[in-house]
């Protein structure tokens, strides 16, 4: 298969055509333009990664709270307030210095909304559901991951029935921060997989 250059992908402009097909809307008097903004809001920031990232971070500063999300993660991440569509069959899976996990959906793309809000165009792209099973590590490196030989990648196919979300392992030096300032460290791709979370360079401001 062609190499997974998902920066680059022909479906690109997608934004582009979608903010077309909005202003078009509005324009016409079908769609009014503060019922698009608070639909953009709700999936950008209510329904979306800062969700994801606060679930994230209580699982780093509560152990106990850690155990019932791998445990059960439907409930667990209810119990912070998320929910809804596309969020009713969770599973948490963690990364450790042992083993790497990575999402994918191979048939479509199945994705948690309620806790990472709207998919990336490339995660949807065919080269990468497809490649991201045959040749995980190749998929990784072309992110910026390359990983040690000994480190086991395990693959997750996210489904209508279940959807996988990726606990990454916290950055070194974060030991003194609060959950809210965790929070502001986890990236959507790390939670997808695809991504690996610095250390941070200096302390996030406090709230």
């Amino acid at each position: 298969m062609s190499e997974h250059n998902h920066p680059h992908d022909p479906d690109g402009d997608i934004e582009a055509r979608v903010k077309s097909l909005e202003n078009l809307l509005i324009e016409k008097g079908l769609v009014e333009a503060a019922a698009m903004d608070e639909l953009v809001d709700t999936y950008e920031n209510r329904v979306g990664p800062k969700n994801g990232a606060q679930v994230v971070a209580r699982a780093w500063t509560d152990a106990k709270y850690k155990q019932r999300l791998l445990a059960d993660a439907t409930d667990a991440i209810m119990e912070i307030g998320y929910a809804g569509r596309q969020g009713e069959h969770m599973r948490v899976v963690e990364n450790t210095e042992q083993v790497h996990n990575m999402v994918v959906c191979t048939l479509c793309s199945c994705y948690p909304w309620p806790v990472l809000g709207l998919p990336p165009i490339w995660y949807k792209v065919s080269s990468y559901r497809a490649r991201a099973v045959r040749e995980p590590r190749a998929v990784l490196a072309e992110f910026g991951i390359v990983l040690e030989r000994d480190v086991e990648v395990r693959v997750w196919d996210s489904t209508a029935e279940i959807r996988y979300l990726v606990l990454p392992r916290r950055p070194r030096g974060s030991e003194n921060l609060s959950a809210q300032q965790l929070a502001r460290l986890v990236t959507r791709d790390s939670m997808i997989g695809v991504a690996v979370l610095d250390a941070p360079l200096a302390d996030p401001v406090n709230a």
